[in-house]
Parts: structure tokens; sequence; C-alpha cells
């Protein structure tokens, strides 16, 4: 048996998924392009701050691959083996990315600490420029990214906005520091560094803030929104539904799945009751065109006082 997700969303799933595959590409040049300057710049003007801001672009690197590969896999249309599609390797790769903000929060908090213990030379003026460029090409990327990822609601694009927020804040902080030890001089050349720790902290946050939102989706965890409310609604509209017992829903990627339980009068035929729960059914998906599928099971309606 073959199966199909509703021939209407397939379109907007293609966008959807083609849309992503462009921001993770343009992502991914990008942050290749950086890494190399920065890396450059920061072994040959001496600044350990812009060299761990290099490595943490080599890792925004490896996280765009990765949300541009979970693209792939989850515009991938259902089949026998997924009959509920491949939505779940974009949270898959959403929490994969955190778990890289986090080991970059840990890598460059282990680099500052090395530069702090390490007497070492001021950095070269011209790293504080660099890192100004950095810092506004990072931010535009995520204004962008940010954008992308509310429009399309994909929580491993918001992810990867954040790994660029997060570069543009330990790029930041790091041009402060380097900026104190080009002022102050002998005895500040360790600003840098201490600028470079301060920034970890923030993306430490993020990465596990993102890693929690991708493992409630994982673990099918009720969407907080005010679907199920819609949908109850929209089924309730529907000439024959006389109570909806209990609404399920369940988010793979960009789709959502529910499962209804319908009550309709119990002397109707089974016919009649197959009839009220596909018209019950296509109510839901006209209403809701994020709702992929809908599972009626039908039960019967009892009037409460008759049940005394």
């Amino acid at each position: 048996m073959q199966f199909a997700a509703r021939p209407d969303t397939l379109p907007a799933m293609m966008d959807r998924a083609k849309q992503g595959r462009r921001v993770s590409g343009i992502s991914l040049a990008i942050n290749g392009a950086l890494a190399v300057v920065k890396l450059v710049t920061g072994v040959v003007g001496n600044s350990y701050a812009l060299i761990a801001d290099a490595i943490e672009s080599l890792g925004d690197v490896l996280s765009s691959v990765i949300v541009w590969s979970g693209f792939v896999i989850a515009s991938k249309p259902p089949d026998e083996n997924h009959p509920y599609g491949h939505g779940k390797a974009e949270p898959l790769a959403a929490l994969a990315v955190s778990a890289m903000l986090i080991g970059a929060a840990a890598l460059i908090a282990f680099q500052a600490a090395q530069g702090i213990r390490v007497p070492h030379e001021s950095p070269a003026p011209y790293t504080l420029a660099v890192l100004l460029a950095v810092v506004v090409i990072k931010e535009a990327m995520y204004r962008y990214e940010w954008a992308v990822a509310r429009s399309i609601e994909s929580a491993a694009i918001a992810a990867d906005a954040w790994h660029h927020r997060g570069d543009a804040i330990t790029s930041l902080a790091a041009g402060v520091g380097i900026t104190i030890a080009l002022i102050g001089g002998k005895g500040y050349e360790s600003a840098d560094d201490w600028a470079a720790l301060a920034g970890c902290a923030v993306i430490l946050i993020n990465g596990l803030r993102f890693a929690r939102f991708s493992i409630q989706e994982l673990m099918d965890t009720v969407p907080q929104t005010a679907l199920a409310g819609a949908v109850e609604e929209a089924a309730l509209r529907v000439d024959g539904a006389k109570r909806i017992e209990k609404v399920l829903l369940r988010k793979m990627g960009p789709a959502v799945y529910v499962d209804l339980h319908l009550e309709v009068d119990p002397s109707v035929s089974v016919l009649e009751a197959h009839e009220i729960a596909h018209r019950v059914k296509g109510a839901i998906i006209t209403a809701r065109p994020e709702v992929a599928d809908v599972l009626v099971h039908v039960e019967p309606h009892f009037d409460p006082a008759e049940k005394r």
C-alpha cells in the first residue's frame, strides 16, 4: 500500500523545503567564507578571540549542512515505511544544531580560558575592523533566517539563525575586548579573551533553549497553539456531529496530523456515521491548511441526562 500526503499540501511543502534549502545554502557559503577570513586574521593579528570565533564559524558550516540535509529529508513525501512523512528529520536537525551551539560555547570558553592563563601580545588593530564586519554580516543573517523561520515555522532554521546571532554576540564581545586591550596597553592583553568568555553564556543558554523545543517536537508534545480549539469548532459545524470527545495533535515538520474522537447519534447507520466523519475531516482540512490528515474515531453520543 502506498501512502500520500494531501495533494493540496504537497506544493506548499515543496515550496517550504525549497526555502529551507536556499536559506541553509546561503548560510553555508557565508559561514565558510567568514571562517577562513577570521582564522587567517586571528592567526596573523594575534587575536585568540578571533581564532576561537573562527573555530565556532567552522561549526556553523557543519550546522548549515545539517539543516540543509534535514530539509532534504523532511521534504520527502510519505511512503510505506513512513506513513506520516519524514517531517521529524527537521527537529532532529534542530537538535543537532542545538548540540553544536552548546559545544561551540564550551570550546570558545576553553580557548578563552587558555588565552587568559597564557600571556600573549595584544591583538593587531585591524582585527577590530574584521570583527565589526563580522558582527554586521552575522546580525543580518540572523534577521534574514529568523524571518524565514517564522514564515515557514521551522525549528531548524530558527536554531541556525540563533547560531548566527551567537556568532555576532561573541564577535561583538571580542571586539569590545580588543578595544580595551588596544586602549589599555600592557597588562590588558587578555581583555579579548575575557570578552569572548562572557559571550559564551548567551550561546549556551540559547543552545539549551532550542534543544528543549526540538525534544518537545520529537516527543510529540502538544503544540502550544489554539489549533485544537479551531479543529473542534470546524468539526462541530458539520451537521450530525454531536460532540467532540477528544482532539489529539501531532506535529510532523510543517504539517499537523489530527486524531479526533467524534460522537454521533447512536441511531444512525454505520454508513451515515462514516459519511459524517468524512465531512468532519473535510471541514477541518478546509478550515486549517496546515492539517495534512485527520483520523476520525466515531463513538455513540448519549445525552448526559439519559445516563442517570
